[in-house]
């Protein structure tokens, strides 16, 4: 039983979902010192050139190479900058399911990126990878990716009390740990026979992908209280960019 997803990039009309690359970094960086994405993620805040270089050309690979899902740049189809990633994680390969997080840089903002993006991921995994299943989780709050989750046609399924945390800005500027709950949503095949769910989208392409990334360290993209920044511990749960959180990002 195949137990790894294939080196792929993935096309639609306006955007390119690829492996990282060392000249992503940089973007990486700036994009993860959003504002936002440090609100709803785990993500090292500040987040730094080495995390964004360890995520770049090491550890969203390794997700891939160890089985445990796959991760894409996306990235505009014109300008091919980096718009930002679209995670499959925690993957269950017996059971053919999968979890799926994403990250919007704040200037992509508003174009329906997310959701183009993570439909496009959707379509390839259940009509090329025969997966039964796609899961999302967002916390309460997180009403743009409650969104991105609505539009692609995701169902709600209920509600896993107080099982996160999300990060709030203090006063000083600093940031504190509150609690959350999550919402779960899924998305069968069915789903999408159902109707593709975005107006003007035309689908996507998949081709093979070769590019000489190297050997990735063994690594895991959970983290944890033993955990350091950006590895991981088996069965603990990741956001797109490899370090710990329970919901979805937009």
């Amino acid at each position: 039983m195949t137990t790894t997803f294939p080196d792929v990039t993935i096309s639609t009309e306006r955007l390119v979902l690829r492996p990282f690359e060392e000249e992503d970094v940089t973007a990486l960086a700036e994009m993860m010192n959003d504002e936002n994405i440090t609100a709803w993620t785990s993500a090292p805040y500040p987040y730094t050139q080495a995390d964004a270089r360890a995520w770049a050309t090491r550890d969203s690979h390794a997700e891939r190479a160890e089985g445990r899902g796959i991760v894409f740049a996306v990235t505009e189809f014109l300008t091919q900058r980096l718009v930002g990633i679209v995670h499959l994680r925690n993957t269950d390969w017996r059971i053919r399911a999968t979890e799926v997080g994403y990250v919007t840089a704040p200037w992509a903002r508003g174009e329906g990126y997310a959701s183009e993006s993570v439909l496009a991921v959707a379509q390839w995994l259940f009509r090329e990878q025969g997966f039964e299943r796609l899961e999302l989780r967002t916390a309460a709050d997180n009403t743009a990716s409650q969104q991105v989750a609505q539009k692609i046609g995701c169902i709600s399924e209920g509600v896993l009390r107080n099982a996160w945390t999300v990060r709030t800005q203090t006063d000083g500027g600093g940031w504190t740990d509150t609690r959350t709950d999550l919402i779960v949503w899924s998305l069968l095949p069915e789903d999408l026979d159902e109707g593709d769910g975005l107006d003007g989208y035309d689908g996507y392409e998949s081709h093979d992908t070769h590019v000489g990334h190297g050997t990735h360290a063994p690594h895991d993209t959970h983290g944890g209280p033993a955990a350091h920044p950006g590895r991981t511990v088996p069965g603990q749960r990741s956001d797109a960019t490899g370090h710990p959180v329970g919901a979805d990002r937009k």
